[in-house]
């Protein structure tokens, strides 16, 4: 049985209630790198974001669940982008929204649990995920979730005039065709 549940935290479908903590995640500037965003997002577009999220993923080709500790306290989310049901593969990407909540184990925990999802519920063959050169966080927690890094982008994202190159790792499921 899969279960998007863990001993400190647990995924949840967003919420309309979620507006603010989205609009406050989209809209912080020191994530813009992470996220490939280049302009603020306003309430009334993740407005309607929220009310077609609960599309189903085979249609989208994504999905973003809350992070959330056990007293309902929202701490980030986590994100499955490309899904590609044809190749059994997708994208991952995970943010951790306060500084006091990150080395606290939590993007393990979630990471551990999205990819049990992937691998066990939607049968994914690979998962990957795209961490700038300069990320160390992100690096060590996929190398620990056993992500392997397969290849360097060279000068990938310009980020404040400079360009910046990207890992890409993968983390593949033998054991699903």
């Amino acid at each position: 049985m899969v279960s998007l549940k863990g001993k400190h935290i647990y995924l949840r479908a967003l919420e309309p209630e979620d507006l603010e903590f989205i609009h406050t995640i989209e809209n912080d500037e020191n994530f813009w790198e992470i996220s490939s965003t280049q302009t603020p997002y306003s309430r009334y577009a993740i407005k309607q974001y929220l009310e077609n999220a609960h599309k189903d993923i085979y249609e989208v080709k994504q999905l973003r669940l809350v992070i959330s500790n056990y007293k309902d306290e929202p701490l980030g989310m986590i994100d499955i982008f490309d899904f590609d049901f044809k190749n059994n593969r997708a994208g991952i990407g995970i943010l951790i929204q306060e500084t006091k909540d990150r080395n606290q184990g939590f993007a393990t925990e979630a990471l551990n649990l999205l990819t049990d999802y992937c691998f066990n519920h939607l049968h994914l063959h690979q998962l990957y995920c795209n961490i700038s050169e300069e990320n160390t966080a992100s690096i060590n927690l996929f190398n620990k979730q056993g992500f392997k890094k397969s290849g360097l982008k060279q000068d990938w994202n310009l980020v404040d005039g400079t360009y910046k190159n990207e890992y890409l790792f993968q983390l593949i499921n033998t054991n699903v065709l």
